[in-house]
C-alpha cells in the first residue's frame, strides 16, 4: 500500500490511512485510459482519487464547471493527468466526452479518475467498451486499513498454503462494538461512538431525503424508505426476502407492496448503501438444491446499528443483533481483503440447512469457506458447519477447499486438530 502523503495543491488531507484500493487503483491506471471509482459516499473516494491524481475538478462543489460542462463537456477534460472528475454522473455527456478521449489517445493509459456515488440512470456506462474504463469499488474501512487489526494472518498466504498462527490482537467485546457503531468512515474513525451514531443516522436521513430523490423512477416516499432501512437494519446477515420485509414494516401506518420494497432495495444498492451478499452456486455431489438468495447488508454495519438506533450499551444488551452486526463487520471486510488479493465473496446455504457464512473464491477457482462465530462458546458448532459444506460440494469439480476458517471476535489464530482455522477478526488482512 502507498505511503501516506501530506495535504497538497489539490485539497488531499493530512495523515491519509492508506487503503488496500490505492494499489489497485495505480495498476488500473497504468493498464488503461480511465479508472471509474465507485461507492458510498463518505468511504474516501475523492481522497484515494486525489492521492493518484494531478489536476482535479469537483463537481458536487463547483456549480460554475457544471454549468460549463452541461454545455461543453470537453471543458472538464482541461488539466494534467491523471485528471480526477469527481461526481461525473452529474453532468450527463462526460462519460461520452472521456470515452471519446481515451478512444483517440490508445497509446496513453491513466488519463482519467471518475469518482461517483450512485450508478447514473440508465446505467450510461454500459457502453464503456473494452479496454477503455475499468471499475474499482471503494468500500468503508477495514479494520486493517483503520489500525485495528495486528495484520498477522494474511488471507492470501493461507490460500497459499500458509498457517494462521497469532496471539489475541487484544481487541476486547466493548471496542468491538464500538468499531460496529463508528464503522469504516474515514472521517469518523476517531469520533466518539455516540457522535458516530448521530452522523450515521444524519447519512440514512439524507440517504432517503436527498439522494434517492436524484434517481430517475417513481418518486419515492421519503417515510416508507426509513420503515423498509429500518427492516433491512433488523434483518442484516439474513436471506429475508422482499416479501418478508414487506410484511415486517407493515402496522399502524399501513403495509408496503413488496415490489415497492424491491424497488427500494434496488435504489438503495444504487448508491451503494446496501450491498447484500449473493449466493454461491457450485455443483454439489447429491442433486439437493441450493437457496438462491442473497444475505441482506449494508455497506457498512454502523449503518444498520444507525437505523435500529443501536449504541453501544444496547447491543452490549443484545446478543442477537450483535452477532448479525458483528458478522456484516466481517462480510465488510472479507470483502475488502478479498477485492486486494482476486477473491469474490459469497454466502452459501442449501436446501438441508448446510451453510457457511462466507465463501472466498479466486479467479482461478480455488475456494474457502468461512463461519462467523463473535464468542468463543460456537466454534465447534462453526466448524461443524463448514465441514459440512466440503461433504456436500463436489470436490471432484471445484477441488477441495484451501483453508476453512471459523472467524471469531477475540483469541488466539491457530489451527484445530479437524484442520478448521479460528481467526480472530483483529488479527486478519488480505
Amino acid at each position: 500500500m502507498s505511503a501516506p502523503r501530506s495535504e497538497g495543491s489539490l485539497g488531499r488531507i493530512e495523515h491519509y490511512l492508506p487503503r488496500f484500493a490505492d494499489d489497485e487503483l495505480a495498476a488500473r491506471l497504468r493498464a488503461t485510459g480511465a479508472v471509474l471509482i465507485e461507492g458510498p459516499r463518505g468511504c474516501g473516494k475523492t481522497q484515494t482519487a486525489l492521492r493518484a491524481a494531478r489536476s482535479a475538478v469537483r463537481l458536487d462543489r463547483d456549480v460554475a464547471a457544471r454549468q460549463a460542462g452541461e454545455l461543453n463537456p470537453a471543458l472538464l477534460l482541461d488539466g494534467k493527468r491523471p485528471r480526477l472528475i469527481d461526481e461525473w454522473q452529474l453532468v450527463k455527456d462526460v462519460w461520452n466526452e472521456i470515452r471519446g478521449d481515451v478512444d483517440d489517445h490508445p497509446e496513453e493509459p491513466g488519463r482519467y479518475i471518475l469518482a461517483g456515488s450512485a450508478v447514473p440512470p440508465d446505467d450510461e456506462t454500459r457502453h464503456t467498451g473494452s479496454l477503455r474504463i475499468t471499475r474499482l469499488r471503494l468500500r468503508p474501512m477495514s479494520l486493517a486499513e483503520s489500525g485495528h487489526s495486528t495484520r498477522a494472518v494474511s488471507l492470501g498466504d493461507l490460500f497459499a498454503g500458509g498457517e494462521a498462527k497469532a496471539s489475541d490482537p487484544g481487541l476486547d467485546l466493548h471496542t468491538l462494538v464500538e468499531r460496529i457503531v463508528i464503522g469504516g468512515w474515514p472521517a469518523l474513525l476517531r469520533r466518539d461512538p455516540a457522535d458516530a451514531m448521530i452522523a450515521t443516522q444524519g447519512y440514512l436521513d439524507e440517504t432517503r431525503r436527498v439522494d434517492l430523490g436524484r434517481l430517475e423512477g417513481a418518486k419515492r416516499d421519503p417515510e416508507n424508505l426509513a420503515r423498509v432501512i429500518r427492516s433491512l437494519a433488523r434483518n442484516t446477515a439474513t436471506e429475508a426476502s422482499a416479501r418478508t420485509i414487506a410484511a415486517d414494516v407493515a402496522g399502524a401506518e399501513g403495509g408496503i407492496d413488496y415490489h415497492t420494497v424491491i424497488d427500494y432495495t434496488n435504489a438503495l444498492t444504487r448508491v451503494f448503501v446496501v450491498e447484500d451478499l449473493p449466493a454461491w452456486s457450485p455443483a454439489l455431489r447429491s442433486s439437493g438444491p441450493l437457496r438462491s438468495s442473497v444475505t441482506r447488508h449494508f455497506a457498512d454495519p454502523s449503518l444498520a446499528a444507525a437505523a435500529l438506533g443501536a449504541g453501544v450499551e444496547r447491543l452490549l444488551g443484545d446478543p442477537e443483533t450483535l452477532g448479525l452486526l458483528f458478522e456484516s463487520l466481517v462480510v465488510r471486510d472479507l470483502r475488502v481483503y478479498g477485492q486486494a488479493i482476486g477473491a469474490s465473496v459469497w454466502h452459501y446455504r442449501d436446501a438441508q440447512g448446510v451453510e457457511a457464512d462466507a465463501i472466498l473464491e479466486m479467479r482461478d477457482g480455488r475456494w474457502a469457506a468461512l463461519e462467523v462465530k463473535l464468542g468463543q462458546a460456537k466454534i465447534d458448532e462453526g466448524a461443524k458447519s463448514l465441514l459440512r459444506v466440503v461433504e456436500h460440494v463436489d470436490t471432484d469439480r471445484h477441488g477441495r477447499p484451501a483453508f476453512l476458517a471459523v472467524v471469531t471476535g477475540w483469541g488466539y489464530a491457530y489451527r484445530r486438530p479437524d484442520g478448521v482455522f479460528v481467526i480472530p477478526i483483529g488479527a486478519l488482512v488480505a
